[in-house]
C-alpha cells in the first residue's frame, strides 16, 4: 500500500469501496480493451507526451481492467496513491483525497452502450484518464495544490443540491435497468437546476477551473495543442472532435471560471495552457481572492450567501462551524456580531472543544467580537490581571462593553484558554444587547462568548469533520461495486467469454460463424462483439464473403454519430494490422 493511502483518516475511508474484480464481466473487459486499443495510437500523436509515458509508469494495462491496488503501488513511486470509490463522491471529499495525493478511482466501468463517453465516473475515466499524467511532476503538483485549495472553498446550498442531481443523473444513465420514466424525471430536474440563476460560489468557480483544466484541458501551442484533460482522454469521440477548428481554443487564464459547462454535451470551446506550471500560477492567483485567505466582511458575505456550513476563524484561533445567516456591522463596516442557525460547533486547531459540539449548540449560535472598553483590546489579548479589571473571573458578575456598542452581561461560569490566551468565556443568566436590540436573553440558557476582534478566515465545511459529520453525513447514498450484467446480457456475456476462449486456443474461423449467427439473429444492436470477431477472422481468405458481410454489418452502426468514430478507428486498426 502507498504511503499516501496509508495516512488517510478514517472519515475519508468511509467513502471508499472495495474493487471486487470478479464482478467484471467478459463484456466489461472487452470494453476496456477496445477503448485502450483505439485510444493509444491516437494519443501517441495527440496527447501530451507524459500521458503515453505514464501509461506504463503508473501501471495501466491495455489488455485487462487494472487492479487499483496494483496502481496504488505504482503511484507510490511518484509520492501518490490510488483508492477505490463508487461513482460520485462529495466534491469536498474528492478534493481532500487529491490534497493528500491520493487519486480516487471509480470501480465501475461504462457499459458497452456508452463506450465512447459516460457522464458517470468510471475506471476508464479515472485510471486511463487521470492517472497517467500524474507521472508528470508539474501536473501532479498542480493537482495536489488544486485539491488543497478546493477543499477550502465555500460551497452553496444550491451547489450541494446540484451535485446530488448530477450524481443521480450520471448513475441513472449508466444503469441498464433504469425505468425510462424515472430517467426522464431526473433529466428534467437537471435541466431545471442548470437553468436557474444562482450565486456563483467559490466551489462553483473552482469546479469550472477543474473542468477546463483537469478534465478538459489542452496544453502547448494554441494552433496545435495536445490533450491532457481526463475527460478528453477517456472520451473516444470528443478526444477527436475537440481538436477540430470548430471547437474554439482559448488561452487559459483566471477568466476560465466565468465559462460554464454542460456535462451532457460536447464542449464548444476549450482552454489551452502553455505549460502545467502556468496552471499553478492561475490557481494561486484565484486562491488569493478566496474567503479563507481574505477574511473580513467579504468572507462573511460569501458565507451568508452560501446558506451552507462554513468555518469562521477568529484572530484568537477560535473556529466556529455552522451556517452563518446574519452579521451585524459596526460604524466602520466591520463585523461585530455573528449569528448562526442549525447545528454549530466550536473548535480550536481543527479539534472540537470539549462540550462545544453540535449537541451543545443544536439550533444555532451567536457571538460578539471587537475591542473591549476601556482596555482597547480584544478579550483574547487580555492578561489575567486585565480580565479581573472587568470582573471576568469564574463566579463574578460582569458587564463586558464593546466599542461597537454591544453589551454582554452575566455571571462568568468558565474561561477556556489555549496557549494561555482566553478564547471562549461561558456565562450564565446572560443578556446581550446592541442599543435597543436584544440579541440574547437569560431564559435562553448558557452563553458562550467567543474571544476575538477580527475574522481572519472563512472556509467551506466544518473544522472538525470527525465530530461534526456524525450527525451530518450518512451512508444511505453510499453504494458499492456492482455488476453491469442484466438478464438480457447474461447470455451475451457468455458469448463474449466463448470468443475469448476460442481466440486463446487459436481456434479456426468456423467456430466464430456459429456465434455470429446468434448475434445477427438475437442481438441486433450488438456491434462490439462483432468487431472483436472481425479482428480475429479478418485475414482468413477462406471466408472472404463472411468477413465482408460482417464488415458491412458493423458499418451499419456508424449511423449512430456517437459510435461513428469509434468504429472507424477500430476498423482502421484491424485493416492496417496495427497492434499495441
Amino acid at each position: 500500500m502507498s504511503k499516501a493511502r496509508t495516512s488517510l483518516p478514517q472519515r475519508l475511508l468511509e467513502y471508499t469501496s472495495i474493487q471486487d474484480y470478479s464482478l467484471y464481466s467478459y463484456i466489461d473487459q472487452a470494453v476496456w480493451r477496445y477503448v485502450m486499443k483505439i485510444s493509444i495510437p491516437f494519443f501517441k500523436k495527440n496527447a501530451q507526451k507524459s500521458y503515453i509515458e505514464g501509461i506504463k509508469k503508473v501501471g495501466i494495462p491495455t489488455e485487462h481492467i487494472p487492479k487499483i491496488d496494483d496502481m496504488d503501488k505504482k503511484l507510490d513511486d511518484f509520492g501518490w496513491g490510488a483508492i477505490s470509490v463508487k461513482g460520485f463522491i462529495p466534491p469536498i471529499i474528492f478534493m481532500e483525497f487529491l490534497a493528500r495525493k491520493v487519486l480516487p478511482i471509480a470501480v465501475d466501468i461504462r457499459t458497452s452502450d456508452h463506450i465512447t463517453y459516460t457522464p458517470a465516473p468510471d475506471i476508464i475515466h479515472e485510471a486511463a484518464g487521470h492517472a497517467p499524467i500524474i507521472a508528470n511532476e508539474d501536473y501532479s503538483e498542480y493537482l495536489r495544490c488544486y485539491g488543497e485549495v478546493a477543499k477550502k472553498a465555500i460551497e452553496s446550498k444550491s451547489d450541494t443540491k446540484q451535485y446530488e442531481i448530477v450524481r443521480n443523473l450520471s448513475v441513472s444513465k449508466e444503469n441498464p435497468n433504469i425505468n425510462p420514466k424515472i430517467l426522464k424525471k431526473i433529466e428534467c430536474e437537471f435541466e431545471t437546476i442548470s437553468n436557474q440563476k444562482t450565486w456563483l460560489s467559490e466551489a462553483s468557480e473552482l469546479a469550472r477551473m477543474n473542468w477546463w483544466t483537469i478534465e478538459y484541458g489542452l496544453v502547448g501551442d494554441l494552433t496545435n495543442p495536445k490533450i491532457y484533460g481526463a475527460g478528453l482522454l477517456s472520451s473516444v469521440s470528443e478526444s477527436v472532435s475537440c481538436l477540430k477548428n470548430s471547437v474554439k481554443k482559448i488561452p487559459i487564464s483566471i477568466d476560465c471560471i466565468k465559462q460554464d459547462y454542460n456535462i451532457t454535451k460536447p464542449q464548444p470551446q476549450l482552454f489551452v495552457t502553455e505549460s502545467f506550471k502556468n496552471l499553478k500560477t492561475i490557481l494561486t492567483d484565484y486562491s488569493s481572492t478566496m474567503a479563507y485567505v481574505i477574511g473580513g466582511k467579504p468572507a462573511v458575505e460569501k458565507a451568508i450567501l452560501s446558506e451552507n456550513t462554513t468555518t469562521t476563524v477568529f484572530d484568537s484561533g477560535l473556529q466556529v462551524s455552522g451556517i452563518l445567516n446574519k452579521c451585524i456591522y459596526d460604524k466602520k463596516n466591520q463585523p461585530s456580531y455573528l449569528n448562526y442557525i442549525g447545528r454549530t460547533q466550536l473548535c480550536y486547531n481543527n479539534s472540537e472543544i470539549d462540550g462545544q459540539g453540535t449537541e451543545t449548540h443544536p439550533e444555532g449560535y451567536g457571538t460578539a467580537l471587537g475591542d473591549i472598553i476601556p482596555l482597547n483590546k480584544s478579550l483574547y489579548e487580555l492578561s489575567d490581571e486585565e480580565l479581573k479589571t472587568i470582573n471576568v473571573e469564574p463566579g463574578k458578575n460582569s458587564t463586558i462593553k464593546f466599542y461597537n456598542g454591544l453589551i454582554v452581561s452575566g455571571t462568568i461560569k468558565n474561561i477556556i484558554k489555549y496557549e494561555d490566551k482566553p478564547i471562549l468565556i461561558t456565562l450564565d443568566n446572560v443578556s446581550v444587547s446592541l442599543e435597543d436590540n436584544i440579541l440574547f436573553e437569560p431564559a435562553w440558557g448558557q452563553y458562550d462568548l467567543a474571544c476575538g476582534n477580527k475574522i481572519v478566515s472563512i472556509y467551506g465545511g466544518p473544522a472538525d469533520w470527525k465530530n461534526y459529520q456524525s450527525l451530518e453525513l450518512t451512508k444511505e447514498n453510499i453504494s458499492y461495486h456492482s455488476s453491469n450484467l442484466t438478464e438480457k446480457t447474461e447470455y451475451l456475456n457468455k458469448l463474449y467469454g466463448k470468443v475469448e476462449k476460442l481466440k486463446n486456443k487459436k481456434a479456426s474461423s468456423e467456430n466464430y460463424m456459429k456465434i455470429l449467427k446468434i448475434v445477427y439473429e438475437q442481438y441486433d444492436k450488438e456491434w462490439l462483439l462483432c468487431m472483436i470477431i472481425y479482428e480475429i477472422i479478418y485475414k482468413d481468405k477462406t471466408i472472404e464473403n463472411e468477413v465482408q458481410f460482417l464488415k458491412n454489418h458493423i458499418i451499419k452502426f456508424k449511423s449512430d454519430l456517437q459510435l461513428k468514430n469509434a468504429i472507424e478507428r477500430g476498423l482502421e486498426l484491424v485493416e492496417e494490422d496495427l497492434s499495441l
